[in-house]
């Protein structure tokens, strides 16, 4: 796995990481970009914070009043209560919206809290982490999860929180953040779900999908 992550560095780059968000509005906008583009969760999330300044507000709020704010991130009328149920689950566990606490906590304790918040997954607990507290979790999204299978990492059929685990441990805490955004990167520009650019692949001669490929072996791996 180091091997894997330092040709992906040379390949894409080392990502300049970006100042840790909120983290409140770093899980709302983790939810609402969820089945949409950026632009449009963007959007979501600006006409969300003009309407309803505060968390507060929001968790106070009538779920069609926040659907109407967030329609442009898609799925609304699904979104809305569940960000309205997050919000009141936080509010009433930590008698606010400080969710700096999760610093303090192991990787794994820190995931299982935001776990049970009301439909909170392990793509939206993680992004939390690293994006909005700086905690090294590894966020494992479609993307992430076919390159890790494709490689030989994880059994076919493991989990987002098994492939969690197994990147998290192959790589040093410091290196999860360029990781996590180059595996992004090599997911929608080389290792794509159809036709694959496995040719230019910096790690196919590392790749358990290319050598099956290559061999014209009937059944390759998903």
């Amino acid at each position: 796995m180091p091997e894997i992550a330092g040709r992906l560095r040379e390949a894409f780059g080392t990502p300049r990481r970006r100042p840790a968000a909120d983290p409140v509005e770093e899980l709302v906008s983790t939810i609402l970009s969820q089945h949409t583009t950026g632009p449009n969760s963007d959007r979501a999330l600006a006409c969300l914070r003009e309407r309803f300044p505060s968390w507060a507000e929001v968790a106070d709020a009538d779920a069609g009043e926040i659907a109407a704010c967030i329609r442009s991130a898609g799925l609304a009328n699904q979104k809305a209560p569940r960000l309205k149920a997050i919000l009141q689950r936080i509010r009433a566990e930590r008698d606010g919206f400080d969710l700096s606490f999760l610093r303090d906590l192991a990787v794994d304790e820190a995931m299982a809290w935001l776990r049970r918040l009301p439909g909170v997954g392990q793509t939206t607990a993680a992004c939390l982490l690293l994006f909005g507290l700086d905690v090294p979790a590894m966020p494992v999204d479609t993307g992430i999860a076919r390159v890790a299978r494709r490689l030989g990492l994880v059994h076919p059929s493991a989990s987002a929180d098994d492939t969690q685990r197994v990147l998290q441990e192959s790589v040093a805490p410091t290196r999860i953040y360029a990781l996590h955004v180059n595996l992004i990167h090599h997911a929608r520009e080389i290792c794509r779900p159809r036709a694959p650019l496995c040719g230019v692949c910096p790690v196919n001669d590392l790749c358990d999908y290319f050598r099956v490929a290559r061999a014209g072996v009937p059944g390759s791996p998903r």
